[in-house]
């Protein structure tokens, strides 16, 4: 099976089109989400229409600006940007978007016995996976092979291997990397939406289960374009600069 693992769009339609455009070429048999859709960008809706529309398979699971959005947290662990946006968010959803992310999943949960998908980490939703020590708490939490994370928004892998951890954050437009069978892996495919490692390129990674190969890719898209949506719609201004320079 090839998955198409995608994460953190964050109401950036632009980006989310473009990543769709990418994809439409490439041969996948299901659809991957980690949660955050909503959260930061112009276009909630947006972009919960075109998940919804998206004729493949689909799990999904929810992220912290999803359950915050909807109402199912507070958003008091939130900083002042991200809570503005959020509550920004709320008012503008529509009833059939609402209840999109009120009914998505808690992770950890698995998908065809294949791999575990979380949003921040298997121990806890919300939390971030940064370090080998971050990911050490994990590895002895969950007996998971694999695991597909989100949430901290950078492309990386964490292995556990004979020796040790090891820490790769991924760079480049395309790279394509092959498990180990003796190792277990914690994996990000990046952001689509809200890069953090630098790079303002939309980030999405596909798994090939029987080959046991993960291909990290890099979609340029109008992040100026998104950029003015997001200014245009009244949103604090840092969203829409930090998306410049994908931090």
């Amino acid at each position: 099976m090839r998955y198409l693992i995608l994460s953190d769009i964050h109401s950036n339609d632009p980006a989310f089109s473009a990543v769709l455009d990418r994809v439409q070429r490439k041969k996948h048999d299901r659809v991957v989400i980690l949660g955050d859709f909503v959260g930061y960008g112009a276009e909630p809706n947006e972009v919960i229409d075109r998940v919804r529309k998206m004729r493949k398979r689909k799990a999904m699971i929810r992220g912290n600006h999803d359950k915050v959005v909807c109402g199912l947290d507070s958003g008091e662990l939130f900083n002042p940007v991200a809570l503005k946006a959020a509550r920004w968010t709320t008012e503008r959803l529509s009833e059939a978007s609402r209840r999109f992310l009120e009914e998505l999943p808690i992770g950890p949960i698995e998908v065809d016995e294949a791999f575990v998908i979380c949003h921040g980490s298997p121990r806890d939703e919300d939390a971030y996976i940064f370090s080998d020590y971050d990911a050490y708490l994990n590895f002895t939490f969950s007996d998971a092979n694999v695991c597909f994370f989100g949430h901290s928004h950078i492309p990386s892998v964490f292995s556990l291997e004979p020796h040790g951890i090891r820490v790769d954050v991924v760079r480049g437009d395309r790279v394509r990397m092959r498990l180990k069978r003796d190792c277990r892996y914690l994996i990000n495919p990046g952001s689509i939406g809200r890069p953090r490692d630098r790079n303002p390129a939309a980030a999405f990674a596909v798994y090939d289960s029987a080959e046991r190969v993960v291909t990290f890719e890099r979609v340029r898209y109008d992040v100026e374009e998104a950029r003015e949506r997001i200014h245009r719609a009244g949103l604090p201004g840092m969203l829409g600069d930090r998306l410049l320079i994908g931090a």
